[in-house]
């Protein structure tokens, strides 16, 4: 078992939420170390606008991210349409109505501003003991890179329940997003985000979700379109026995900046993680960005958690940036680790293909779909994989081109 502590990082903005006597003399603040320090508030003015030297902002570029620093003065950036499952969806919280804020609470400035500028947040709940056979399915439409939006959303699967809830979102908006997720006990509930935006669209947005006792929470992130495209998840695996495991997958192309932050807080006894986040880059300025956190808090004894991310860079020009963080405040533990890969093609699974009278071009397209199908296969809804497989096809078809 290997542990690993979180480089220390630039300072952040003054706020509500430091303690002054951690202030030094000569030096401002004393750096935030770990994920779980982070300053938390409601209130933007809090945080300051990001200078990109900050920890959380070091790998983003924040002067693309200017407009979303502000509330949107008229909030009619997309559009909201619930195409299965509407009995379950109401257009209804506002700040202060409960569950909306149970246990969100903001820790940058576009989740402090999208919390101001949502008046009114959707609230997805699956009732006590139902289980939901199809997925409720969200789609958010853009209506224009120019107009801006602010929202959030509330998913929350009450006691012994089982649902999934799938959020797509195409078209073209400046979009701060908010998406909170409370799995009550014994709730079995997955989340899918699935970023198809077109080029001009920029997304940000923060997931947090807490995971009560004997749980289980699945939480896929899926990006393949947007300029730019930031969903960090927040989960807290926060009672007895509950489980987390988040999926990401993201392709990006020239020019895309695609970018997740996760974190995975096991609070309680005998929770289990996994976190397993592949990406696909080509194309000239191509990034993606994968920040993966794992905290094992001094209660979470029991616990079993792994982190990982793989990179597979097609083409010259691409980026890909990958930093697993593992904290552990327990000994009493199963086991906790962590791995991240970045490369290119492996020489050797090519060689082994093209041996076999496999062209080098249906190699390399074996290569890829095999390593990013290992995500898409355990999304569980058959129409869903084969639209992201369809998608990487065609992605492929362009490197070849």
């Amino acid at each position: 078992m290997a542990a690993q502590t979180t480089a220390p990082a630039e300072a952040q903005h003054t706020n509500a939420h430091i303690d002054p006597a951690a202030q030094v003399a000569d030096a401002g603040f004393v750096p935030v170390q770990t994920r779980s320090e982070r300053p938390r508030s409601f209130d933007p003015d809090d945080f300051g606008a990001p200078t990109g030297r900050e920890v959380n902002w070091k790998h983003t570029p924040v002067a693309q991210l200017t407009g979303m620093f502000q509330t949107a003065t008229q909030n009619d950036g997309v559009t909201y349409e619930v195409e299965s499952g509407a009995q379950f969806a109401s257009a209804s919280l506002a700040a202060g109505d409960t569950p909306r804020g149970e246990f969100f609470v903001p820790e940058d400035i576009v989740s402090a501003v999208a919390w101001q500028g949502s008046a009114e947040g959707m609230h997805v709940r699956i009732p006590r003991d139902e289980e939901v056979a199809e997925p409720v399915l969200v789609t958010i439409t853009g209506q224009g890179a120019d107009k801006r939006a602010d929202a959030h959303i509330v998913i929350e699967a009450l006691e012994n329940s089982a649902a999934t809830v799938v959020l797509r979102h195409r078209g073209s908006a400046q979009y701060a997003q908010n998406v909170e997720i409370i799995a009550r006990p014994g709730s079995r509930l997955t989340v899918i985000t699935v970023q198809r935006w077109e080029d001009d669209a920029v997304h940000a947005a923060s997931h947090q979700a807490r995971v009560d006792k004997d749980a289980l929470l699945k939480h896929f992130v899926i990006s393949f379109g947007g300029g730019i495209v930031r969903v960090n998840p927040n989960v807290e695996l926060a009672g007895t026995g509950s489980e987390g495991r988040m999926y990401g997958l993201s392709y990006a192309d020239a020019g895309q900046h695609l970018e997740s932050q996760v974190y995975l807080h096991h609070k309680g006894a005998h929770t289990t993680g996994d976190v397993l986040y592949k990406g696909a880059l080509q194309g000239k300025s191509a990034h993606s960005v994968w920040i993966g956190d794992v905290l094992i808090g001094a209660d979470a004894t029991g616990t079993d958690s792994y982190e990982a991310n793989r990179n597979l860079v097609l083409t010259e020009g691409a980026r890909a940036d990958s930093i697993p963080n593992l904290e552990i405040k327990t000994g009493d533990i199963q086991g906790a680790g962590h791995a991240s890969a970045t490369g290119r093609f492996d020489d050797e699974q090519l060689f082994y293909l093209q041996a076999r009278g496999i062209d080098e071009e249906e190699a390399r397209r074996l290569v890829v779909l095999g390593f990013l199908s290992d995500v898409v296969q355990r999304l569980g809804i058959p129409a869903l994989e084969e639209e992201l497989l369809a998608a990487i096809e065609t992605e492929l078809a362009a490197v070849t081109a």
